[in-house]
């Protein structure tokens, strides 16, 4: 397999007085990228319609909050969802099989993940899922094409396993206790101390919904820019098993195949330990950031720059 990876850590446009053969790469790099990502979007026809199929209520501006700290101001009364379509959730199947994922992880670091035979046929049974979208096939295909996933789809399918599902240490004193999986999508705790991870909308509504969650507002940098409701992406603050997370960036809305799709391409397409890329991705312009721990993910989440020509 070839390695054509042009991506360094950061992705910049310029340097200095003049282009470099680097640069020139890296600009080539960035406008290919997010063609190929928007191409994603385009297709994700499970991607939830804002205002239909659920409603938001972005509420007020959140403060500064001290990481390690667990205290917050609470700048939004009500819960961020207003509503979700959750019939309509359950009836797209990579949804329901996304679904059925959420409850299989310990969320605190440091306890080994004890995965039963029926927790490992469901992730596998989610990957399936994904594969047969049109956002996957295309992922894949531009993989391949990149040199960096083999064409059979069912070593690609291997491939998505090591990167989002094979456990490992997180936390050194336990056993293998994390996956870009869980991390990203579920969330976790460290010591008992701090929010780790829960970038997915998903997840969040659910958590919200059982009274898990607690919605302390959006962040941004400017008070005059406040998040629309039809926004598919938030820069949030919010209290989860006791513990604040600061801020955390996530899709709102947005189909998981498209996730694993734009962080499967971001990470395989470089081998820095942290790659952070910015792109437009239809209105959003976006920092995606990837944390590598090995051959899996670490992280990886969004961070909203601006949105409707509005600066965060």
């Amino acid at each position: 397999m070839s390695q054509e990876r042009i991506m360094s850590s950061h992705v910049v446009v310029g340097f200095g007085n003049g282009w470099t053969r680097r640069g020139e790469l890296l600009r080539q790099a960035n406008r290919e990228l997010t063609e190929v990502l928007n191409q994603l979007w385009h297709l994700d026809t499970n991607r939830l319609k804002p205002g239909t199929d659920y409603r938001i209520s972005p509420q007020g501006k959140a403060g500064y909050v001290a990481q390690g700290s667990n205290k917050a101001r609470d700048r939004a009364h009500a819960p961020l969802f207003a509503y979700v379509n959750e019939e309509k959730l359950h009836n797209i199947e990579t949804f329901a099989h996304f679904i059925k994922l959420l409850d299989n992880y310990e969320t605190s670091t440091g306890v080994s993940e004890m995965a039963t035979s029926e927790e490992l046929q469901e992730n596998r049974l989610f990957i399936d899922a994904i594969m047969e979208t049109e956002v996957m096939k295309r992922a894949h295909k531009y993989l391949v094409k990149k040199g960096q996933s083999p064409a059979d789809p069912g070593q690609f399918k291997r491939q998505l396993y090591d990167i989002w599902f094979r456990l490992y240490h997180r936390d050194k004193t336990g056993g293998e206790d994390s996956c870009g999986f869980e991390h990203v999508f579920v969330g976790e705790t460290k010591h008992g101390h701090e929010i780790i991870g829960l970038h997915n909308w998903v997840q969040f509504y659910l958590q919200e919904k059982h009274g898990h969650v607690d919605y302390k507002g959006y962040k941004a940098r400017k008070n005059k820019d406040s998040p629309d409701e039809d926004d598919h992406v938030l820069n949030l603050q919010f209290s989860w098993k006791g513990l604040v997370k600061p801020i955390g960036g996530s899709f709102i809305g947005v189909s998981p195949e498209f996730e694993v799709a734009l962080f499967t391409i971001i990470f395989l397409m470089s081998t820095e330990k942290m790659t952070s890329v910015v792109v437009k991705v239809d209105e959003y312009m976006l920092e995606l950031v990837v944390y590598r721990h090995g051959r899996s993910i670490g992280t990886a989440y969004p961070k909203l720059l601006s949105s409707n020509n509005r600066d965060l």
